[in-house]
């Protein structure tokens, strides 16, 4: 929907300007110490998806094997001053949705069935919080209402909406036009345009007083109720409260077509690879491909910890991709006792864990059946529990460099930071060789992490 655009009166909102001088907010819960009243959300997700062109609805399409409504879900159940999500959605997928929440351990969620349109359903979730005897339910001082299938909101922008409908009534997100509007004539003819600067598009979420919310739906026409779908609109006529406009990041997108869900995707993976574990082996060998392919990782915020640290919850908890690096067969367990600790604290559950084993193959002898057979059906385990397995060997065998020992080999990573070093053996053809394949390491480690692809799990690349 358009909405018209007062400068003078309705510029976006500074949320400073509502927010309490002394108030103290902390740096990991900002909305707590300024949201001291109930707030709860309602998400319409009855719509059958024609336009997405599939025969699943686009909010159960799944992204990593998560359908696209438990990321929305997520995006309110974290903060912690949202005390209840109602989910609306078809009679059909009453069930779906109770096993969404089950799996992904939604803890704040109440399914209702939906209606016929769009209004309708928005009513019934209103309806969820009007029942005085359901406890579990109870009435918020505001309620916000989103999208399903708008996963990326942010808690600054729901903040804002949230403090603004408690100071005016009733609050909604904008976005400026991207194209220009026109009116046309019953032959398809040009009538007029709209004066793009003075409009707007009417995004969500949008939040409101409860009581003024429900009342307008209470008073409403079966018109609007069967064909309207701004609730803005409801607030202002049925009730007279004029929202307060706030303007939105370009995030607040709609996933609508198949191409959105691919949009959709590469923001999630996008998200997901800003950082990464590098653990090390004790091996001096090990140790300086760690440091070295960190420096190749530039692009990414690393940590290097040694072999044993990997257990410690503080290490777990910062990233979801791991790169182990060991200098010889080592044992594999280190991967199902890494993968135990996911578990112990919900580390892979709502998102997948990306582990990258890297091999500093010593020797020039190809890996045996057996042992790929071994590394794919840990990856396949390990998979199960939304964790995936990659493998890299990079060789530095004895037959390129006859006169290298290990020990060698480690001195040579070491050595490769220093210039002088690497500009007097640059004209080896082995250096040359080993320079490539440590290239090759982070440029295939980094594609790894980004791409997150289930088919590669399981399978032994080698630089």
């Amino acid at each position: 929907m358009l909405l018209q655009f007062h400068h003078e009166t309705q510029r976006p909102l500074d949320p400073g300007c509502l927010l309490p001088q002394d108030a103290e907010r902390s740096a990991d819960q900002p909305g707590r110490a300024v949201v001291d009243f109930p707030v709860a959300a309602v998400l319409p997700a009855g719509g059958s998806g024609e336009r997405m062109g599939l025969t699943t609805p686009k909010q159960f399409c799944s992204i990593f094997n998560r359908p696209l409504i438990s990321y929305t879900i997520q995006a309110f159940e974290r903060l912690p001053w949202i005390v209840m999500v109602v989910v609306v959605v078809a009679k059909d997928n009453h069930d779906l949705m109770l096993n969404i929440v089950r799996k992904f351990n939604h803890t704040k969620v109440k399914v209702v069935h939906g209606g016929t349109t769009r209004h309708r359903s928005i009513y019934n979730g209103l309806q969820a919080f009007s029942d005085s005897t359901d406890s579990s339910t109870p009435k918020p001082k505001v309620v916000i209402i989103h999208d399903a299938v708008r996963p990326f909101v942010e808690e600054d922008l729901l903040l804002k909406i949230t403090l603004a409908a408690k100071e005016q009534g009733a609050s909604g997100a904008i976005r400026p036009l991207v194209s220009t509007v026109i009116a046309t004539t019953s032959e398809s003819y040009l009538d007029h345009s709209l004066e793009r600067a003075k409009y707007r598009a009417s995004e969500m979420p949008q939040g409101f007083l409860y009581d003024i919310i429900f009342q307008a739906y209470q008073r409403c026409s079966e018109f609007d109720l069967e064909f309207g779908t701004e609730c803005l609109h409801l607030a202002l006529q049925y009730c007279g409260t004029n929202a307060r406009l706030i303007e939105g990041p370009p995030t607040l997108w709609k996933v609508t077509y198949k191409r959105d869900l691919a949009a959709a995707e590469a923001i999630i993976k996008e998200t997901l690879s800003v950082s990464a574990c590098i653990i090390a082996e004790a091996e001096e060998e090990a140790v300086e491909l760690a440091k070295t392919l960190q420096k190749n990782l530039n692009m990414m915020e690393t940590d290097v910890i040694p072999c044993g640290k990997e257990s410690n919850v503080q290490y777990l908890s910062k990233t979801r991709n791991f790169i182990h690096i060991s200098a010889s067969a080592s044992s594999s367990l280190w991967v199902l006792e890494m993968v135990k600790c996911f578990e112990d604290i919900d580390h892979a559950r709502l998102y997948p864990v990306v582990i990258v084993w890297v091999q500093l193959s010593m020797t020039k002898q190809s890996a045996d059946s057996q042992e790929t057979d071994e590394f794919m059906a840990l990856a396949s385990e390990v998979k199960q529990r939304n964790v995936l397995l990659y493998g890299i060997k990079i060789d530095h065998s004895k037959e390129w460099h006859p006169v290298w020992s290990s020990a060698a080999v480690a001195h040579l990573l070491q050595a490769w930071t220093c210039c002088a070093f690497r500009d007097a053996l640059l004209h080896t053809s082995e250096l040359e060789q080993w320079q490539r394949s440590l290239e090759r390491l982070g440029q295939i480690t980094l594609v790894l992490i980004r791409d997150r692809n289930m088919a590669l799990t399981g399978q032994m690349l080698h630089v």
